[in-house]
C-alpha cells in the first residue's frame, strides 16, 4: 500500500453559452511547480485550479483533494473546498 501524491493543474475556458470547458489536466512533480503553473495560466484562462491528492493507486483509495491555488471562474465544487 504505497501512498502517492499527485499534483494537478486544471484550467478552464469560457464556453459558448457561458459555461466552463475544461482543458486537459496537467500533472506536475511538486506542489510548488503546480502552484507556479496555475499562477501563469491564471493570466490567460477563464479559471484555473491547482490541487493535490494523496492515496493508494492500487486500491483507488484517495484522500480529499487539497486546493493549492484557485483563480477566476472555477466549478462550484472547487469553491466549496
Amino acid at each position: 500500500m504505497a501512498q502517492t501524491t499527485y499534483y494537478v493543474v486544471q484550467s478552464f475556458e469560457s464556453g459558448s453559452k457561458g459555461g466552463l470547458v475544461a482543458d486537459i489536466p496537467v500533472t506536475l512533480p511538486s506542489a510548488d511547480g503546480a502552484r507556479r503553473r496555475a499562477e501563469r495560466l491564471a493570466l490567460s484562462k477563464a479559471g484555473v485550479v491547482a490541487f493535490s491528492r494523496t492515496g493508494d493507486p492500487s486500491t483507488g483509495d484517495f484522500e480529499d483533494a487539497q486546493i493549492l491555488f484557485a483563480h477566476g471562474n472555477v466549478p462550484g465544487e472547487v469553491d466549496a473546498a
